[in-house]
């Protein structure tokens, strides 16, 4: 296991990048902490994938250096590194067994067969494979080619850290559930730094301990699941996380104030006069229908969801949602809408602005 460490990062597949938008990644520190477990969370197209395969040594980054412990393994091969990686298609060998298959890394390294045999029944039972341990993986569906690739990535116990490129994606959604319990369970109990690449939020929330969140080639935040959900460092992160996601609104802001088209709403910190441009952000699990205070509202629909609803209306222009609990009031008069004065975050040009005490 392995403290991972990438020291002024960055990659473009560019051969001379002439600016910011030639590189895939822009320039980034950070620390993954020995045995910790993550996430890599955004959208397509956002750097994930490349920022994994920099850490398993399957791409050079253009500048900067990765770290293993104290050992510099930029230059390094993947074999050097000494981990496993799980690809988001599954990376069987077709004419061995599912027991061959699981065995074959440990073999791979002369591994004890006791061992190989002890280890590739635990693996097999995590992964739900025991009645097809004998059958030729060659005939067997995706998802349990894909189960064996897990397999295979967990199997060895000496591993400096195991990477998951997007892993469930062809996996039974009733099977995806059941597979992240246990990648948790056995992280817990052999505590290997694992990174998980995913666009799901659910799964990263599920998964990690911490979730680190790309958007347009950068690390905007690195969080527990409660932080990114009541902090959000970037407005992209208040979009993406939740569901819906963070109301935001132009606003401008002085003091303990915010005003949003000449409505004064009282916030839960003190700012200076904040420059650029100035949103508010307020999760709709904290907003409220009202009729007599607060901004004006526009409903448009109201959807129940089961365990509560979905207000979707408008507020100056910008769509606002209100989760309300399952059985709320809501009347014909309640056309203004209030925010609980401390969930509300204040951005500057998108990035999350650090108020102080009243």
């Amino acid at each position: 296991m392995a403290q991972i460490t990438l020291k002024d990062l960055a990659h473009s597949y560019f051969a001379n990048p002439k600016n910011d938008a030639d590189f895939a990644l822009k320039q980034m520190d950070h620390v993954w902490q020995d045995g910790g477990a993550y996430a890599l969370l955004g959208a397509s197209g956002c750097g994930k994938t490349t920022l994994l395969n920099i850490i398993s040594g399957l791409v050079r980054p253009s500048q900067g250096r990765v770290l293993f412990g104290d050992r510099d393994v930029t230059d390094a091969g993947t074999a050097a590194r000494n981990i496993a990686q799980v690809f988001q298609f599954p990376v069987v060998y077709d004419t061995m067994t599912v027991r061959e298959n699981l065995a074959f890394p440990l073999r791979n390294r002369g591994m004890d067969p006791a061992y190989i045999k002890a280890r590739v029944a635990a693996i097999a039972a995590t992964i739900g494979m025991e009645a097809t341990l004998n059958r030729k993986a060659r005939g067997l569906t995706a998802d349990a080619k894909q189960k064996i690739s897990l397999g295979r990535g967990m199997v060895r116990e000496d591993v400096n850290a195991i990477l998951f490129d997007e892993p469930l994606t062809v996996i039974d959604p009733h099977m995806k559930w059941e597979l992240r319990t246990q990648l948790k369970q056995l992280h817990r109990e052999f505590g290997h730094t694992m990174i998980y690449v995913t666009h799901d939020q659910t799964e990263a929330l599920t998964f990690a301990d911490k979730v680190v969140v790309m958007y347009d080639g950068r690390v905007v935040q690195m969080g527990t699941p409660e932080e990114l959900f009541e902090t959000p460092a970037h407005t992209f992160v208040g979009y993406f996380i939740g569901s819906p996601g963070m109301n935001l609104l132009d606003a401008t802001v002085s003091g303990q104030t915010a005003v949003v088209q000449g409505i004064e709403l009282p916030l839960g910190d003190a700012y200076g006069l904040q420059q650029g441009r100035i949103q508010i952000g307020i999760r709709p699990e904290y907003c409220e229908l009202s009729a007599t205070d607060g901004l004006p509202i526009r409903i448009n629909r109201v959807e129940d969801v089961g365990r509560h609803r979905i207000i979707r209306g408008e507020v100056a222009g910008s769509v606002l949602n209100v989760i309300a609990p399952e059985g709320a009031a809501i009347g014909a008069d309640m056309t203004r809408v209030r925010f609980a004065p401390g969930r509300v975050n204040v951005y500057s040009d998108d990035w999350r602005v650090q108020g102080g005490p009243i």
